[in-house]
């Protein structure tokens, strides 16, 4: 997607279209960051109005969705480095919303277990790590994506995915 110079009301409907096309990944990393889902929906739409008013901003140098994806992972830490926050969030939303009432059969239940432990196991992670891991099998992105997005290097990814793998083992 390239954006240009915009008008004001065209800018409404290239939001409405960003929002469609990357809302629900914005609140998946956002959930990945904060562990409720209350309080990603809240960021989600505190990241779109942010990417509204700097749309200007956008010059093109990378890809769009990386732009944006930069702009979340900015407003996550933000919002995680507040003392009162990072004292407060609760994971149990997450685990409330696991349970699928579509599905009932037992390979079901032993399936919603498992996604339950591993994603368990990736939030409590340290964010440098769960950041990449989400992003690597979640988000399914190359290295070099990660590294533009998190804003290091291609090793430093690497090594990160690396460690997060081992901390499973342990």
């Amino acid at each position: 997607m390239t954006v240009e110079w915009i008008h004001v009301q065209d800018k409404e409907l290239v939001i409405d279209e960003i929002m469609d096309r990357y809302g629900q990944e914005i609140l998946q990393l956002a959930y990945s960051y904060v562990n409720s889902v209350a309080i990603a929906e809240d960021l989600t739409q505190d990241i779109f109005i942010k990417c509204y008013k700097n749309l200007h901003r956008y010059s093109g140098k990378a890809k769009f969705r990386t732009w944006l994806w930069r702009i979340a992972i900015n407003h996550c830490k933000d919002f995680l480095r507040r003392w009162y926050n990072k004292n407060t969030v609760s994971t149990t939303d997450y685990f409330s919303s696991c349970i699928n009432e579509k599905e009932n059969t037992e390979q079901a239940v032993i399936q919603q277990e498992e996604d339950c432990e591993l994603m368990s196991a990736v939030m409590k992670l340290p964010t440098k790590y769960k950041e990449v891991i989400y992003l690597f099998y979640y988000e399914e992105l190359l290295i070099k994506d990660i590294a533009l997005i998190t804003e290091v290097g291609t090793n430093t990814v690497k090594t990160r995915l690396r460690r997060a793998k081992a901390l499973f083992d342990k």
